[in-house]
């Protein structure tokens, strides 16, 4: 099956000659959660609005299912769906309103029952006869939530959507993303917030200075370039390891007291337990033992460092 967006070898560059993407190539397929992480003026806003049809690309081409973002903009905007960072809204509209405006912008007729169902979802039902101006900065981001939705898009954009939005916000948001999710529609995200990534996305791309610098498998990532450790806090500091652990993965602390080992998650038990048969036959002996697993953050963090 064709993936329901392809970029190919995109770019962007502005009048002052800054280059905001780079070779950017990227297939989506229908119905995933792909989430896109990099810090600030990475790309990720421009490259979203370049497939949304906001922007024009300087050179590449982008199809969203089958059709060119530039050629065919009616056919691939009436697809998409955008959540904006900004609060772009009319503040002395009402919710109800605003959403259904929305709507009819892309040429859908009047729904009102899909309008309710968009806001109850999204708990603004109490709030849809009150004017914009009257909500908090989290009630206004959730009717930018329901503005994207309300022409019932097959694909939404997340730019940020929970920046600013408190906690219980944040996981009302997440479960109507699930929810769409089980409907076939296709969501690309890009969030600060990367534990949120990790416990929504199905794949994570990672993106610094208009490059794309991977798309993987969140699983698959972690398992590639996770690292996972076991400490020990040892009886009694040693001065020194034995030189029979050299090269083994097995670290000393400067104090002495703690040792940490780098093992393959694919071989965990194995490993473990001969590390501290080896350790028992050396004389060296433990209080406590426990085991780290690298975050989702620990590995953006290495990549964006690794590629300044």
């Amino acid at each position: 099956m064709a993936p329901i967006i392809s970029v190919q070898n995109l770019t962007k560059t502005y009048s002052n000659g800054f280059e905001a993407l780079k070779g950017i190539n990227l297939d989506v397929e229908k119905g995933e959660i792909l989430a896109l992480l990099g810090p600030n003026g990475a790309g990720k806003t421009t490259l979203i609005s370049i497939i949304c049809g906001i922007a024009n690309p300087s050179g590449g081409q982008v199809l969203v299912a089958g059709h060119d973002v530039v050629k065919d903009f009616r056919a691939t905007r009436s697809m998409i769906g955008l959540v904006p960072q900004e609060l772009t809204t009319d503040q002395f509209e009402t919710v109800f309103n605003t959403v259904s405006f929305s709507r009819g912008l892309h040429g859908k007729k009047a729904n009102p029952a899909h309008i309710e169902k968009v806001l109850r979802a999204l708990s603004l039902w109490d709030k849809k006869d009150n004017m914009l101006r009257q909500l908090s900065g989290g009630m206004k981001r959730r009717v930018l939530i329901a503005k994207a939705l309300s022409h019932e898009p097959e694909i939404l954009f997340l730019d940020e959507p929970t920046a600013g939005v408190d906690v219980t916000l944040r996981k009302d948001m997440w479960n109507v993303v699930e929810q769409l999710r089980a409907s076939g529609v296709t969501i690309i995200l890009t969030t600060h917030y990367i534990e949120e990534a990790e416990e929504i996305a199905d794949r994570v791309g990672v993106i610094n200075g208009g490059q794309l610098l991977l798309v993987e498998d969140k699983a698959a990532l972690m398992a590639k370039l996770g690292r996972k450790q076991l400490i020990l806090d040892l009886t009694e500091p040693l001065s020194r390891l034995p030189d029979c652990f050299a090269g083994n993965g097995l670290t000393l602390e400067a104090d002495g007291c703690r040792l940490t080992y780098d093992f393959d998650a694919d071989n965990e038990q194995e490993s473990i337990a001969t590390l501290l048969t080896r350790l028992a036959e050396n004389n060296i002996h433990f209080k406590d033992l426990s085991t780290r697993q690298s975050s989702l953050e620990d590995i953006f963090v290495a990549l964006v460092g690794a590629a300044k």
